[in-house]
């Protein structure tokens, strides 16, 4: 049997397509962030007519598991014209456990090789 493909969910079995991933570390606190971009949720339509069943967490999968998180804030900004348009959805996580950022980067890197997604610093 083969491993799945990494997968990210916020509506099981409907996977969305991370755009950006951005990753930070508070000096002070030693606190994680993270902020996960996607310029498209293909669950949007859930999220407009069940938005009181969203459990309000994601579901990360891959050849190790599920990670269940619940991420700090996610925002959905609007544009175009009218205003209505979906640009961008962003979610954010804080970690603080080491052993959490260590599986939560080895699911990344999962993800972003079966994506074509690259590292990079600035």
């Amino acid at each position: 049997m083969s491993d799945p493909i990494p997968s990210i969910e916020f509506f099981e079995g409907i996977p969305e397509e991370l755009s950006d991933v951005s990753l930070r570390r508070n000096r002070a606190t030693g606190v994680r962030s993270v902020l996960m971009t996607f310029k498209t949720l293909r669950s949007i339509e859930r999220f407009r007519s069940y938005t009181n069943r969203f459990a309000k967490g994601m579901l990360l999968t891959d050849a190790e598991g599920k990670i269940s998180i619940e991420p700090t804030s996610v925002k959905f900004i609007f544009g175009g014209p009218e205003g209505d348009d979906l640009e961008r959805v962003e979610c954010r996580l804080e970690i603080d456990r080491d052993e959490h950022w260590e599986r939560f980067m080895r699911f990344m890197h999962r993800y972003a090789e079966s994506n074509g997604m690259t590292y990079g610093e600035n």
